[in-house]
């Protein structure tokens, strides 16, 4: 139902909410253009307030507790942003769009009000899934509406976007702290009349954060200070402790990684992560290492992300639980984007697809880097190092390394002293091991040279 209503008639339904009774009458395309000052600003100051159902009698926003409020929109921000990104936005220009939507941002919260009424009246809070599964199948229909005209859509609503509009794809300077941030921040700081701190924070200190760390988890996702210690932060922790993670590594997936939103993932969605993991091979214990590599693994889709790219990396008779175990991050990569222009850079070169299977099992990264950054210019320059082709099947891990710090110089160094050593001999051994290799090499040729 939700894809085959347009933009405008979700819009007509939300006006017909907070009260316009002539709203029906009227065209959505002549509403749009027709509105008042006055209806406007009527209609901003009511969607900060309430949403009252005319039509289908959905939940009142005045019901549902400020801090839920506040943690489904910093949700509804994380949908909208994945979902921009997936267009081809980056980060920068995403979050540029979203700041200046709240009324987009309220728009969608009343959606979730609206199709999950039954869950708010007996007053269970949303899983991340579920608030995903709601808004991006709506957020696809506005899609196949308005196509490039989405963003400004989005940033003008209730409004008409402004047609031909240019975008600007700079980034904005760094402003003052965002209010919500320092609202989050001071939440989380906050102690009771007997000199405590909130649950959740308390329990993440006893994981071994510190309260700076936890201000600093608040800034980047400050929905994390609404979320509750036993609806949402506890059995996540109490999950990835179930797997083998290490109690002390929580905090280096929380802070180093910058994944705080890990923590308001559902139960459900971290199950149906570790299950394909188990699926494809991996024991309790590496699916632990795993999630603790790469926690953004539990964002991906299992059956739009995981099981295409795992069947694509068996399509080149790649060992794919040792790609999960050894660079997870692949799994986050486009097929069309990115996968397969590097092994089509790899078959126009003479390799074949067993070759191509063998250097991404020996050498999991090899997908993650750039063709015209990375591969193009390595590949040229081993033209040059009179080494066969088949070196790099042996060696991809060639390709990991700095082109003008290491292997340049490197290479220098071994013509010029006249001897051969194996490719992987000249770039993974330590600087006193290469020049003893190379001073063993050198000798071991002078004492051949003898012998003739």
């Amino acid at each position: 139902m939700i894809k085959s209503l347009s933009f405008n008639s979700h819009l007509l339904v939300m006006l017909g909410n907070f009260g316009f009774q002539n709203s029906r009458r009227a065209t959505s395309h002549g509403f749009l253009f027709c509105l008042k000052d006055q209806t406007i600003t009527k209609m901003k100051k009511d969607a900060r307030l309430r949403v009252d159902s005319e039509l289908d009698g959905s939940l009142s926003l005045r019901a549902v507790p400020p801090t839920l409020i506040a943690a489904e929109k910093e949700e509804a921000k994380a949908v909208l942003t994945l979902f921009f990104k997936k267009q081809g936005l980056s980060n920068a220009v995403a979050a540029r769009i979203i700041n200046k939507s709240e009324l987009f941002i309220d728009h969608l919260v009343s959606r979730l009000h609206s199709v999950h009424k039954s869950r708010y009246l007996v007053g269970r809070e949303l899983t991340t899934l579920e608030i995903r599964d709601a808004l991006i199948p709506y957020l696809e229909s506005l899609l196949e509406e308005h196509g490039s005209m989405l963003a400004d859509v989005v940033e003008s609503f209730p409004h008409p976007p402004i047609k031909d509009k240019p975008i600007t794809l700079v980034s904005p300077p760094d402003s003052a702290p965002d209010s919500k941030q320092v609202k989050a921040v001071s939440r989380v700081t906050e102690t009771s009349p007997a000199g405590m701190l909130r649950p959740q924070v308390v329990y993440l200190m006893e994981l071994g954060m510190d309260l700076e760390k936890i201000k600093l988890i608040t800034r980047r996702f400050p929905a994390f200070a609404y979320y509750s210690l036993e609806g949402k932060i506890k059995p996540v922790v109490e999950f990835l402790l179930e797997l083998g993670v290490p109690k002390s590594d929580i905090p280096i997936i929380l802070v180093i990684y910058r994944f705080p939103a890990l923590l308001t993932y559902s139960r459900q969605k971290f199950k149906t992560t570790v299950d394909f993991l188990y699926e494809m091979g991996l024991s309790s214990e590496n699916v632990g290492k795993v999630l603790t590599r790469c926690p953004t693994i539990i964002s991906y889709s299992v059956e739009d992300k995981l099981h295409p790219t795992a069947k694509y990396f068996r399509s080149l008779g790649a060992d794919v639980s040792l790609l999960l175990l050894r660079c997870p991050q692949t799994f986050g990569l486009s097929i069309e984007a990115n996968l397969k222009p590097v092994t089509q850079f790899f078959i126009e070169r003479g390799y074949t697809l067993e070759e191509i299977g063998t250097m991404i099992s020996r050498y999991g990264a090899l997908y993650t880097f750039s063709l015209a950054d990375n591969l193009i210019p390595k590949w040229d320059f081993f033209l040059t190092m009179d080494y066969s082709k088949s070196e790099l099947v042996k060696f991809p891990q060639y390709f990991g390394y700095s082109l003008e710090e290491r292997i340049k110089p490197r290479i220098a160094l071994v013509k010029k002293a006249g001897v051969r050593l194996l490719l992987n001999q000249i770039l993974s051994l330590s600087s006193r091991n290469f020049e003893n290799a190379l001073e063993k090499k050198m000798q071991q040729q002078l004492q051949l040279t003898d012998q003739v």
